[in-house]
C-alpha cells in the first residue's frame, strides 16, 4: 500500500506486489536510476509493517522473544530476529525505543501472524500490541548525498549518528523521526517517519526542496542492496539459520534465553555452520535457487540475482559449502553451465559498510 500514490504516478511509476503490497517497482529506467542513488541520493517509500509495543513491560516481553537486546533509552534502535524452536529465521526487524512505547518495522507479509501470535501469549504483563502499519509513512533516503539531504530539509535537530539512532524534528510543517540506517545499500542512508496524512508532503520535501533527490523504487532496492551484500527477507533470510548467513548484528549471545538460542548458540560452539553467504560474478543471470556447482558437485544455490547497473554484469548472492576454497564455479542457467567467479562481499564499495554485511570471522578462528 502506497500513501502518496499520485505524487508517484506524477513521476512515471510502474506498480508492482510485492507481498499482497502495492509498491513501486521503478519510474522508468531502473539502471539509471540506480547510478544516480549510487553517486547522489535517492528517496524510496518503504513498505514496512510497522508493530506498536506499549505498556510498563514492553521492553521486557520484546527483549524475551528476539535474538537481540532490546535498547533501554529513548533514541536508540537494534536489528533483530525473530527465530523458531529450530533457529530458523520467521522475521527481522528493528526495534526502536520511542519513549512510552517500541515501534518495530517488520516485514509486512509477516505483520498480522507476529501480532496475533504475541498477542495471544500475553498473560499478566502490562503489554499492549497492535498493528499500526496504517498510521505511518516511512520514507528511505540513501546514497552517498544523504546526510546533505537531510540537513538541508530537517529543522530543529542534526542528521542522527550513530546507525539506528533517531532524532525527532520537522520537515515543513510535518513533524519527523528520522533514523540513521544501518547502511543496506553499501552507503549512508536515513528513514524518516511521519504520520500517514503527513507522507505526501514529506515525500514531496524529500525530493524537492533543499539538496535535489531522485526517487527510486524496488527494483532499484534489490540492486542497491544486491551490490552491498545485504541479505533480504525474505530472499536469503527466511527459514534459515542466522548463522550461516553471517547475521551476527542480529545475535547477542550474551543476553538471556530466546526463542531458538539454544540452537543457533550450539551452531556458533561447533565453529562453522554448513552454508555460508558468497558474492558470484555471472556471464548471464540465473534464476533464484539456481545450482552452484564446483566440477559436478553441487555446493549450493542461488539465493538472488542481479543484473549490476555499477558493475554492468550479473551478480547473485549464493549459499555454498561453508569450507569451499574453489573460486571458479558454475551456475545453471536454462539448463545450462555458465561460469561463475566466487568473491568476498560487498561486491561495490560505497562510503558506508552494510550493517548485515555477513561475517564469519569469529566462526574460523581456531
Amino acid at each position: 500500500m502506497t500513501l502518496v500514490g499520485d505524487l508517484h504516478d506524477d513521476h512515471g511509476a510502474t506498480y508492482e506486489t510485492r507481498d499482497d503490497r502495492r509498491v513501486v517497482a521503478h519510474y522508468g529506467r531502473p539502471e539509471r536510476t540506480h547510478k544516480a542513488v549510487r553517486h547522489g541520493v535517492g528517496v524510496i517509500e518503504m513498505g514496512y509493517g510497522v508493530v506498536v509495543v506499549s505498556g510498563d513491560d514492553r521492553i521486557e516481553y520484546v527483549d524475551n522473544v528476539v535474538s537481540n537486546r532490546v535498547p533501554r533509552e529513548d533514541g536508540e534502535g537494534t536489528y533483530a530476529l525473530l527465530l523458531d524452536p529450530q533457529g530458523r529465521i520467521e522475521a527481522d526487524m528493528y526495534v526502536y525505543n520511542a519513549g512510552e512505547r517500541l515501534l518495530l518495522f517488520v516485514p509486512p507479509q509477516v505483520t498480522e501472524s507476529l501480532v496475533a501470535d504475541w498477542q495471544e501469549k500475553v498473560f499478566i504483563q502490562d503489554v499492549e500490541i497492535r498493528d499500526a502499519s496504517g498510521e505511518f509513512g516511512v520514507f528511505g533516503v540513501h546514497g552517498p548525498q544523504s546526510t546533505e539531504k537531510v540537513a538541508s530539509v530537517l529543522n530543529g535537530a542534526g542528521a542522527p549518528e550513530p546507525h539506528l539512532s533517531f532524532v525527532r524534528g520537522s520537515m515543513g510543517d510535518a513533524g519527523v523521526t528520522v533514523v540513521a540506517s544501518d547502511a543496506p545499500t553499501g552507503d549512508e542512508g536515513y528513514e524518516v517517519v511521519c504520520a500517514a496524512d503527513d507522507a505526501p508532503d514529506v515525500f514531496l520535501t524529500l525530493l524537492v526542496h533543499g539538496l535535489n533527490a531522485v526517487p527510486f523504487g524496488y527494483r532499484t532496492w534489490e540492486t542497491l542492496t544486491a551490490e552491498a551484500g545485504t541479505p533480504l527477507f525474505a530472499s536469503e533470510l527466511s527459514g534459515r539459520l542466522p548463522n550461516v548467513l553471517g547475521l551476527r548484528n542480529g545475535l547477542d549471545f550474551s543476553k538471556g534465553c530466546f526463542v531458538g538460542q539454544e540452537v543457533v548458540s550450539k551452531v556458533e560452539n561447533r565453529g562453522r555452520p554448513s552454508k555460508r553467504l558468497v558474492g558470484l560474478l555471472l556471464d548471464e543471470l540465473p534464476d533464484s535457487g539456481a545450482a552452484v556447482f564446483d566440477g559436478d558437485t553441487s555446493v549450493g544455490e542461488i539465493t538472488r540475482a542481479v543484473d549490476s547497473p555499477t558493475l554492468d554484469r550479473p551478480i547473485a548472492l549464493a549459499l555454498v559449502d561453508f569450507d569451499l576454497d574453489e573460486t571458479d564455479l558454475t551456475v545453471r542457467v536454462d539448463g545450462e553451465e555458465t561460469p561463475a567467479t566466487r568473491t568476498e562481499l560487498p561486491f561495490v564499495d560505497g562510503n558506508d559498510r552494510s550493517g548485515r554485511l555477513p561475517v564469519y570471522d569469529a566462526l574460523t578462528q581456531e
